[in-house]
């Protein structure tokens, strides 16, 4: 059903098929579990799954599909979740719009410009609702934040940068292909996405230009990769105000991901507060705001419930996805794309060049 025609399934429970059955398909269907208003009803993999096996593993019947054509013809399922490598993407999901489900889609939504505008527009020739899975918006680490910029605790921003270090090496599971260019694509895209996608998060303005430069270690760990495993990003804002990203898939250390906002009025590190709004403060150390930080690469760590059932609710409510719509995600993946030729041609780069 489109977005904005009445729908007889409204409120009913939304059946939900996934495709790529591996390590982020079942924390998917294991927060879907929690989420009030949908449920998991199948499964696609070129794997083949016996799904009494399934049943006793998950607690609930799947339908496992090989097919996904297949799984897309059946008319029960409302929604697809895309869980596959990073350039099954764009074609996973033009063919699950056309098939008028609706789309929760991990990220990146693809590994090129053109693909992510393709996704653009086939979900908007459709009329369905999507998803992309830039889950750290739902965190409770990155609601605070947020809480603190709204309450204008820290000004005016002028200055932000949001980091991402996680060594993905053969201890982790998307590791074997993830070091391969045409199914990684970059360090931004395979993984350091997260990180620009929530500096954007937090700094209002439109990016004007962006300059990008890689570099990757030396280490015997990292050697099979066919890309540059560390990138710095620098975005210039057109309020003037700047940012920086750094995407660190080649470190030794644990998992970091790093925030750093200054503002006219105070400053915030990660889950720490400065704020002269605040009477009382002592200037010479920071005050720590309690809450669950981001600090780990395990998908089953991943605020995926509360993002997933603020989807379910915007179906069923008729009402835009709020926070992770495909809009926004498109944006942050123009930015990342700009990035991405930045680094490509040794130049700083316009994001109006991508159009």
């Amino acid at each position: 059903m489109k977005v904005g025609e009445a729908k007889e399934y409204e409120m009913e429970e939304l059946k939900v098929g996934i495709v790529g059955f591996g390590w982020v398909a079942r924390a998917h269907l294991q927060a879907l579990k929690a989420v009030e208003g949908a449920r998991v009803t199948a499964i696609c993999d070129l794997q083949p799954y016996d799904e009494q096996e399934l049943e006793r593993e998950f607690g609930l019947p799947l339908k496992a599909y090989q097919d996904y054509e297949e799984m897309l013809s059946d008319s029960s399922i409302d929604v697809v979740s895309i869980c596959t490598p990073h350039p099954f993407h764009p074609q996973q999901a033009i063919a699950a719009a056309e098939a008028e489900k609706h789309l929760i889609i991990e990220k990146p939504l693809s590994l090129t410009f053109d693909e992510s505008k393709a996704i653009l527009a086939a979900v908007a020739k459709a009329g369905v609702q999507t998803c992309v899975c830039f889950e750290g918006r739902y965190s409770k680490h990155f609601s605070l934040i947020r809480s603190c910029i709204d309450a204008d605790l820290l000004g005016d921003i002028h200055y932000a940068e949001v980091d991402y270090y996680h060594g993905i090496g053969p201890w982790y599971g998307q590791f074997e292909w993830n070091v391969k260019k045409a199914m990684g694509g970059s360090s931004l895209l395979t993984a350091g996405c997260h990180a620009l996608d929530s500096l954007l998060f937090f700094m209002d303005g439109e990016v004007e230009e962006v300059t990008s430069y890689g570099t990757r270690s030396v280490s015997e760990t990292f050697e099979p990769y066919e890309y540059d495993t560390s990138s710095v990003t620098i975005l210039k804002f057109a309020d003037g105000s700047v940012g920086k990203v750094a995407s660190i898939i080649d470190c030794l250390q644990p998992y970091y991901f790093h925030v750093h906002l200054v503002g006219s009025q105070g400053s915030l590190l990660d889950n720490k507060l400065y704020s002269a709004k605040l009477n009382g403060l002592a200037k010479d150390r920071w005050s720590t705001l309690e809450t669950s930080l981001i600090d780990s690469g395990d998908v089953a760590d991943h605020p995926y419930q509360p993002q997933f059932q603020a989807f379910v609710g915007s179906i069923q409510n008729n009402e835009p996805m709020p926070l992770t719509d495909l809009k926004t995600a498109f944006e942050t993946h123009r930015v990342l794309f700009a990035a991405e030729l930045s680094a490509a041609e040794g130049r700083p780069v316009k994001v109006s060049e991508l159009t």
